[in-house]
């Protein structure tokens, strides 16, 4: 996992095999300070001690991504909501595709729990860090997950 911050405030959290992960000449020079409270979370969540970060962000994206990535943030830890649910709680009943776009844009999965959006039936759809990863995720904050299998 990589974290990237923009100064100081984490911006960007890149995991391993992720699709679309840019090249690390892109992330800056390498610098542990700014992470110590994001990895303690980190840590905690991955140990089932934490359900919600508290974390500054430097997010970038339109304003209907920033909608999405905030609407993301008040999903609760356990569970989970639809494209379409999320976009009739954005005001947009129609909007579940580019929801799902949003979504996918998101530069700190996990932190924002892009991983808590799932298809039209409940099934597993689209994951930056792939389906096995999202799947792992969830089961991880259902109780029934290991999380040394997930990084």
């Amino acid at each position: 996992m990589t974290l990237v911050a923009v100064d100081g405030v984490l911006s960007r959290l890149h995991m391993t095999g992720q699709r679309h992960r840019p090249s690390e000449e892109t992330f800056g020079d390498p610098d542990p300070r700014p992470f110590g409270e994001a990895v303690r979370q980190l840590d905690a969540y991955f140990a089932g001690e934490l359900t919600a970060f508290d974390l500054p962000l430097h997010l970038v994206g339109t304003p209907f991504q920033l909608r999405v990535w905030e609407r993301l943030s008040l999903i609760p830890y356990g569970e989970t909501r639809t494209y379409g649910e999320l976009a009739e709680e954005l005001g947009n009943p129609g909007a579940s595709r580019a929801v799902g776009l949003a979504n996918g844009k998101n530069p700190v999965g996990i932190i924002v729990p892009c991983h808590r959006v799932v298809g039209a039936g409940g099934g597993l759809t689209g994951y930056g860090g792939g389906l096995d990863r999202k799947q792992r995720l969830l089961a991880l904050e259902s109780g029934a997950g290991e999380p040394d299998a997930l990084f």
